[in-house]
């Protein structure tokens, strides 16, 4: 795994323009920085494994999956344009802006391979990546992600979108706690709530409607080149994750060469939270698979 280079890396095709790299933490195996815009994490030894959030969220979300692979995987994990301490440039965004901030992020370390897992839009953008760049995949974990909503599905979140733009996001917040959590692990987990409350709320209104409209209308952008994902594949979700749905996922494994499917028993949508066992257990299975 190479050491993080002293050198500049282009700024993404998304319009913002930040400072030089900039640290933020630094201690043992783990680095803290920010690059052209990207707020990245990378701690352990071992081959590359990339975390990439949803919507709302930020790499914080990872807490669970990073203790648990450190020990056998160097693993990075960033915010998204629009989400935590990374850049948050104005206007609409497509998917491949995502993509490319990926991109150059993966360039920036040097990365010959990488195995990516993404949750929910994170997921979204893990196979917008794996589309564009088969050569590089070296497994591929999409997680709690939607896929080709129905017509009442699409147009749920849609209302959910234009709720948070007319009122502002902080009013889906405990519908989306709700929907993210079983009544007894939020019942059971005050604090863990409360956390995910408070990042939620500190959203940047701006970055987060970005990205809830695409995550709203994105689902099926791509849904034509999912076929040309060519790695080792695994779509799972919980078995009560109500908008990424079993159902969701068991088309999508369909749809990809190879993939297989599996599905967390009574989990809801944030099931690397409140499945962090489960979730951990089966990211250190399926990885170690290509070992």
């Amino acid at each position: 795994m190479p050491v993080v280079q002293e050198k500049p890396v282009s700024a993404p095709s998304t319009g913002w323009r930040e400072p030089q790299r900039q640290p933020v933490e630094r201690h043992g195996t783990e680095r803290d920085w920010i690059e052209a815009g990207t707020h990245f994490r990378m701690e352990g030894q071992g081959p590359a494994v990339i975390l990439i959030h949803g919507v709302g969220l930020d790499l914080t979300m990872w807490a669970a999956q990073v203790a648990a692979l450190k020990d056998r995987y160097t693993v990075i994990r960033y915010d998204m344009i629009g989400h935590g301490l990374s850049a948050k440039p104005p206007g609409a965004r497509r998917l491949k802006d995502y993509v490319i901030q990926l991109e150059n992020l993966v360039r920036y370390l040097e990365l010959d391979q990488v195995a990516l897992v993404g949750f929910s839009m994170g997921g979204l953008v893990a196979r917008g990546y794996a589309e564009r760049h088969p050569a590089r995949m070296a497994r591929l974990v999409i997680m709690n992600s939607v896929y080709q909503r129905s017509d009442d599905q699409q147009a749920a979140v849609m209302v959910r979108y234009r709720q948070a733009e007319d009122e502002g996001p902080q009013k889906l917040i405990e519908a989306a706690l709700d929907r993210w959590f079983s009544p007894a692990y939020a019942k059971a987990n005050p604090d863990v709530l409360a956390a995910v409350r408070a990042r939620l709320e500190s959203n940047d209104r701006q970055g987060f409607l970005a990205a809830y409209r695409l995550f709203a209308k994105a689902d099926q952008a791509d849904a034509g080149r999912i076929s040309a994902i060519n790695c080792p594949t695994l779509v799972c979700t919980g078995a009560s994750d109500g908008g990424s749905s079993p159902e969701m996922a068991s088309r999508m494994a369909a749809a990809i060469p190879g993939a297989r499917c599996h599905i967390w028993p009574g989990l809801r949508h944030m099931a690397p939270v409140e499945g962090a066992k489960e979730v951990s257990e089966t990211l250190l299975d399926f990885l170690g698979e290509g070992e």
